[in-house]
């Protein structure tokens, strides 16, 4: 199989396949509990191997994978106390939405150096931080020749696990499991689930993660490879059609935007709202999980 990932290539392997299909793919996700049965690393690796997937199969090529993301702070944190619980360590590879999406912001700036046509900005991790990445790709979008498109990887789970348009996505349960289990057998082991009666919030784990299925992960990953290389020929046309300058290109460029597009308004962003539910709740000042909750990012 033909090698994709941009730190594991020779100059020439990067030139060709850049000719070939001007793409870029950044995965994005971070270590966090997923469970007994699998690895804490689940969501980058899950992403990464979709994306590399969809290079293989579609042509371009899979930026270094991105493994510190937006966690432990506002509604991720209220989550974190209730699905992962007072633990002496959360094992977290956090950080907060500035530091994390003004690193998107880099990423692109190096796709539109590069002359790249199309970008994809995948995430395996969940809470509501795609939305904001979404929002950001949309208000950098007219400074940038690259083509951008910013997406969860449920979002092109396409028709789910259950093949009912409404399972593609979970929390270390049957559908995360199974991906794993796709992408690299190694990275997950059935044999440490916990009895099924055993209580308790097993390192957020999935209530219905004994249901996993790594054929069905198999036929997912293919689900979703194929909805993401739709997506690049749509916008590798799109890019044709319009033929786009590449001007974002320094440094002061991407703080320029920062400063004055990103900063006003990063308070305002869906992750860093301090309950996800709008229910109002709290983090008591005892809990391991209340010293970044109301950080302002």
């Amino acid at each position: 199989m033909k090698e994709v990932r941009w730190e594991r290539m020779f100059p020439d392997q990067l030139e060709k396949a850049f000719g070939e299909c001007p793409v870029i793919y950044f995965a994005y996700g971070l270590c966090e509990p997923h469970g007994p049965q699998n690895v804490l690393g689940l969501d980058a690796l899950k992403a990464h191997g979709i994306a590399c997937a969809s290079a293989q199969k579609y042509g371009g090529i899979v930026a270094p994978l991105d493994f510190w993301h937006v966690h432990d702070i506002a509604g991720c944190a209220l989550w974190g106390k209730d699905a992962i619980g007072e633990v002496p360590h959360k094992w977290l590879t956090a950080i907060p939405p500035s530091h994390h999406f003004k690193s998107v912001c880099y990423h692109i700036r190096s796709a539109d150096v590069l002359g790249a046509h199309v970008a994809i900005f995948l995430t395996g991790h969940y809470g509501p931080n795609w939305q904001d990445l979404k929002m950001l790709l949309g208000l950098i979008q007219p400074y940038v020749g690259t083509r951008l498109y910013g997406l969860p990887d449920f979002e092109a789970n396409v028709p789910g696990f259950d093949n009912d348009n409404h399972s593609g996505g979970d929390h270390a349960g049957k559908v995360e499991t199974s991906l794993m289990m796709a992408i690299d057998p190694a990275c997950s082991d059935m044999t440490r689930l916990p009895k099924k009666d055993e209580i308790g919030c097993h390192f957020a784990m999935g209530r219905n993660a004994y249901e996993a299925n790594r054929q069905v992960g198999e036929r997912m990953v293919a689900d979703e490879v194929r909805y993401i290389g739709n997506k690049v020929n749509e916008l590798l046309m799109e890019y044709d059609n319009i033929k786009p300058k590449h001007t974002f290109r320094t440094y002061d460029d991407v703080e320029k935007f920062w400063d004055e597009k990103i900063k006003p308004i990063i308070k305002d962003f869906a992750c860093l709202k301090l309950d996800f539910s709008g229910q109002g709740r709290t983090i008591p000042e005892d809990s391991v999980w209340f010293e970044n909750w109301q950080s302002k990012g």
